[in-house]
């Protein structure tokens, strides 16, 4: 009998009240895979962020495992940065599993989160950009926001970010993401433009020296435009996760 099994049996014995039950699935149960993985069951309800599963230095019978492991507690799962052969082998193991694209990750699983009415916007510099973006609206997305994008619009031609950054107060986001390689100059743009916090998302898009994320996310750190906070090269995840949760906070607190 696991952990989950065993507050079950209480709930149902009457020696545990649903409310005591309640507060100990919030720690969560840990299921354990051989030697190489111990996974939070947990998570999503102790902390509001769903599961993700990073596949890079991961076999892929490993990722396979730990996916299908996952979606036995959870209706949905991110797989982050897989390749080819990590998806190959998730395919293999769950071939009945809906299985979606979402930039440098897939999304796991069927059903569709409740929505929050938590908002978050988002803005790409270059085309380039999208897939860690993607990700990280996808995190955004698994944790019940509605979310407004657009791309394309650094500041090679500023002139581009004038409509969709109306289109964005019209849309009042309660937080918003925006996603940079080069030198990372657009989220201090938009910072200095709107009245809500704003999560720099550098990305390792660029050339030569410093073109692999560092000179985005040293020109985002430098910023003189209060409201910007920075995550790291290509953390598209942290990024949405952490957007997600202040939007769901702010749409907790707003009157019904």
């Amino acid at each position: 009998m696991n952990d989950l099994e065993k507050t079950l049996a209480e709930v149902a014995g009457g020696t545990l009240s649903p409310a005591s039950a309640a507060e100990r699935l919030k720690g969560g149960e840990v299921r354990y895979l051989d030697e190489f993985a111990a996974l939070d069951l947990g998570r999503a309800a102790r902390k509001g962020v769903p599961e993700v599963v990073y596949a890079r230095g991961k076999s892929p019978a490993q990722v396979a495992r730990i996916c299908a492991a996952l979606l036995e507690s959870t209706e949905r799962v991110i797989l982050s940065s897989p390749h080819g052969e990590h998806e190959a082998a998730v395919r293999e193991a769950l071939p009945e599993t809906p299985i979606h694209p979402a930039g440098r990750s897939l999304v796991l699983g069927s059903g569709e989160p409740g929505l929050t009415g938590g908002r978050v916007g988002a803005v790409s510099a270059g085309t380039s950009d999208l897939p860690v973006l993607e990700e990280a609206l996808a995190v955004c997305r698994e944790m019940g926001t509605t979310t407004l994008t657009f791309h394309d619009v650094g500041v090679a031609g500023i002139h581009r970010l004038a409509g969709p950054l109306q289109q964005l107060r019209d849309f009042d986001p309660d937080c918003l993401i925006v996603a940079a390689g080069m030198e990372g100059a657009l989220p201090s743009v938009v910072s200095g433009l709107v009245s809500v916090p704003v999560i720099g998302l550098p990305t390792s898009t660029g050339y030569g020296l410093g073109g692999d994320g560092t000179a985005a996310i040293l020109g985002m750190l430098q910023t003189c435009s209060p409201g910007l906070s920075v995550v790291n090269v290509d953390n598209g995840v942290g990024a949405g996760a952490t957007a997600a949760l202040i939007a769901n906070r702010a749409a907790a607190r707003k009157p019904a």
